[in-house]
């Protein structure tokens, strides 16, 4: 594997603690898979892209996908773009960038990788993805190119994701319990919810928020759809 390019002297401002803190975090305080267990290897390498934007008038925004209902892995749910490494792959970055590309149309020109986190494991897929942290120098519009594999694509501001109102604890069928997000119409939860509660930590944005009481994840996503009528459907934002 080649040694990535990254720049994290382009980082702006707002976006300096973040970088300093991702190249110090402790795995265990990102997850609760801190690494494979016996019977339980890897089946491949895969990394995405925590891209970050800005605006004038609603500053920083962190780029989400909505993943297509008929995919083989993670199905349905909220995830920064990405996906499997390839042969051509040199390193996680042109993984995340290329992927990137291929689901929502942005111009990997206008990127600047900044930073790594460590490799996190996901059991259900037996994926260890590589999670790269970009700053959006040259934004372009964003979209859904392959209904396949993605049904929107949205610029999320931080914001509304630091906002005690949007944040909460849901449960999955099978039991376990984590942080969760309704933004956008979408409900942000499993590793994705995990990364974006982390991430809000060691960039100083979160917020003291409490949960009255933990959600079943059908119900938080029942009440995200409902949302939508209010917002007029959910589709890629334009940048």
């Amino acid at each position: 594997m080649t040694v990535p390019e990254l720049h994290p002297n382009r980082a702006p401002r707002w976006l300096t603690p973040l970088v300093r803190a991702a190249t110090a975090v402790d795995i265990r305080a990102m997850t609760r898979y801190t690494q494979p267990q016996p019977g339980n290897e890897p089946r491949r390498h895969a990394a995405v892209l925590v891209l970050f934007g800005e605006t004038a008038d609603g500053g920083p925004d962190v780029v989400l996908q909505h993943r297509a209902d008929g995919l083989r892995n993670h199905a349905g749910q909220v995830a920064f773009p990405g996906g499997g490494r390839e042969a051509g792959d040199g390193d996680p970055v042109q993984t995340a960038l290329r992927e990137a590309a291929e689901e929502t149309g942005l111009d990997p020109a206008g990127i600047d990788p900044l930073t790594m986190l460590p490799e996190l494991f996901i059991p259900p897929s037996g994926y260890l993805v590589t999670p790269v942290l970009a700053y959006w120098r040259e934004p372009v519009a964003v979209r859904a190119v392959d209904p396949g594999e993605c049904t929107a694509v949205v610029r999320v501001p931080v914001s509304w994701l630091a906002d005690p109102a949007n944040r909460f604890w849901v449960r999955h069928t099978s039991g376990h319990v984590g942080p969760a997000f309704q933004v956008a119409g979408l409900v942000v939860w499993g590793f994705t919810g995990g990364l974006v509660d982390s991430l809000l930590r060691m960039g100083g944005w979160e917020r003291p928020w409490s949960s009255p009481g933990v959600r079943d994840l059908e119900w938080a996503w029942q009440a995200a759809r409902d949302s939508r009528i209010g917002l007029g459907g959910v589709s890629g934002a334009d940048a």
